[in-house]
C-alpha cells in the first residue's frame, strides 16, 4: 500500500455521473394494441365477458338457476323501470328503493335498474348506498336475484335485479 494515494471523486472519470438513460417501454406495441382491441370490443354483445373488479354486488336466490343468473349478469333481460339513487341519503335511499320495488311488484315488472353510485366520494365509510343496497335487496322476499349492470349500463355503480311475478309472491307469516 505503499505510494497509494487517495484519489478524489471530482478527478475520477469513473465515479463522475453517468447521464441517465430514459427508461424505455419494452411492451408498448402489445399494450396499445390490447387497449385498442379492448376499445373496439361491443360490450352490449351477450358474448362481452364480464368484468370482475371486485366491486360488484351479486346475490342468487336458491330458487335461481345459474343459466338464468348468468343471463341476468349479462344484461340479456329488458330493464323495465330505473331507480336513482344518486344525491340522497342513506335512510331517504332505503325508502325509496323499497316503494320503487313495491310499485315495480304492483305493476308486474319483471327486471328493474337500481342506480346507487360507485361510492367515490363517500370518504372513509366506503360506497355506502352500494351496501345499504345489496343489504336491502337481500332482505326482500321479492327479490330473486341482482347483479351489478355491465360497464355500458352503469357497471358497479348500478344493479339489475330480477323480481318475482306477483302471482308467485307468498305471505309472510
Amino acid at each position: 500500500m505503499r505510494g497509494v494515494r487517495r484519489l478524489r471523486a471530482v478527478d475520477s472519470p469513473a465515479l463522475a455521473s453517468k447521464p441517465k438513460r430514459r427508461p424505455s417501454a419494452v411492451l408498448m406495441r402489445a399494450e396499445r394494441q390490447a387497449v385498442l382491441a379492448d376499445s373496439l370490443m361491443d360490450l352490449r354483445s351477450p358474448d362481452a365477458p364480464l368484468l370482475e373488479t371486485g366491486e360488484e354486488i351479486l346475490y342468487r336466490g336458491p330458487r335461481i338457476s345459474q343459466m338464468v343468473f348468468r343471463q341476468l349478469r349479462r344484461g340479456q333481460f329488458r330493464v323495465e323501470a330505473e331507480l336513482d339513487l344518486h344525491g340522497l341519503r342513506e335512510d331517504e335511499a332505503r325508502e325509496q328503493l323499497r316503494s320503487f320495488i313495491a310499485a315495480a311488484l304492483a305493476e308486474g315488472l319483471r327486471v328493474v335498474r337500481v342506480v346507487h353510485g360507485k361510492g367515490r366520494r363517500s370518504g372513509h365509510r366506503g360506497p355506502v348506498l352500494r351496501q345499504m343496497t345489496h343489504d336491502t335487496l337481500r332482505r326482500l322476499e321479492a327479490v330473486l336475484a341482482f347483479a351489478s349492470a355491465r360497464e355500458v349500463d352503469g357497471g358497479s355503480g348500478a344493479c339489475l335485479v330480477l323480481l318475482q311475478r306477483p302471482s308467485r309472491m307468498r305471505s309472510r307469516r
